[in-house]
């Protein structure tokens, strides 16, 4: 069955755009001609509506799993009450930052109990020391599903099979179907090579892993660009974005299509549109991701009567 969520992606035309500029940080192209050819025109209800119509395309998986890591400070946890925000339609908080404890974030469907079939996890950040943050192997072992439900990381000592929070035997959905790399655009510059070597060696072991579709969200994006900060729908002109999306592909191997650009929710007291435009996107691509791998997980065999 085809996927239900196979659209063009914008970074392309981001990018075609971009390379018209003038080499100066942060310039705005003044060209009402140009803008009008940008892939923006307020498409929020309609994303919202197919990825609240989603469904797993593989029917022996209920919900699909989406990993957020990155290093301290990136906006992982804010990331997960934007989107839960979105869904809701008011500004919302689940995702407590920084938290050592393995939790999976789920998004209520309007009904107490019944949720939408995506759920998040996150960890503690990452960070340049030995023993402070979450330690890498933990991100792989979550990765491969063997991490349970509330089980409290330690810094010092990853987790190991005679642990009780240790699953021998993970299920597909105790499994991660995407990683999602969070990358905060105005420090990435300062990040130290132990940071981007541990976010580099997860991205490894996620692609043995049968393959896991990766990407990175790129937020504080108004922080590094005072055009965005003045209006979010400048992102798509923005030269300093682009090559910051450009250094995030080189620091980590990922592909510039594969970076999605976003402006969480700080100040704000109520949804903005255009923001909500830019994470549902990001959402797009990573159910698209989670949903193509799931699909390649072999269905389970049921024994037949006599």
């Amino acid at each position: 069955m085809p996927s239900q969520f196979m659209w063009q992606s914008w970074h392309m035309l981001l990018i075609s755009v971009s390379r018209k500029l003038p080499a100066v940080s942060c310039h705005i192209a003044e060209s009402t001609s140009t803008c009008s050819l940008l892939p923006y025109d307020s498409q929020k209800e309609v994303i919202l509506q197919k990825l609240k119509d989603y469904v797993p395309g593989n029917p022996d998986i209920k919900s699909i799993r989406v990993f957020l890591h990155g290093p301290v400070g990136a906006g992982k946890s804010s990331l997960i009450n934007f989107i839960n925000s979105v869904f809701q339609g008011h500004i919302t908080s689940i995702a407590l930052a920084d938290s050592a404890i393995y939790q999976t974030h789920k998004i209520e469907k309007g009904k107490h109990g019944i949720y939408y079939p995506i759920v998040f996890n996150d960890v503690m950040g990452l960070e340049e020391s030995s023993g402070k943050g979450v330690h890498k192997d933990d991100i792989i072992n979550a990765l491969k599903g063997h991490v349970k439900e509330g089980h409290k990381f330690n810094p010092m000592s990853p987790l190991s099979e005679k642990d009780h929070g240790y699953i021998k035997i993970p299920s597909s959905e105790d499994r991660v179907h995407c990683l999602v790399s969070v990358m905060p655009a105005d420090k990435m510059a300062f990040l130290g090579k132990h940071v981007i070597q541990k976010m580099r060696d997860i991205r490894l072991a996620a692609f043995a892993l049968a393959g896991i579709p990766q990407m990175v969200v790129l937020t504080r994006v108004d922080e590094a660009c005072p055009s965005v900060r003045k209006d979010v729908k400048n992102i798509y002109l923005s030269k300093y974005i682009k090559e910051k999306m450009e250094q995030c592909s080189a620091k980590l191997g990922v592909p510039v299509n594969c970076i999605l650009p976003v402006k969480n929710y700080h100040e704000e007291i109520d949804l903005n549109e255009d923001m909500d435009v830019l994470l549902l996107r990001a959402l797009r691509q990573m159910v698209d991701f989670a949903d193509d791998f799931i699909k390649n997980i072999p269905l389970k065999i049921t024994p037949q009567g006599n």
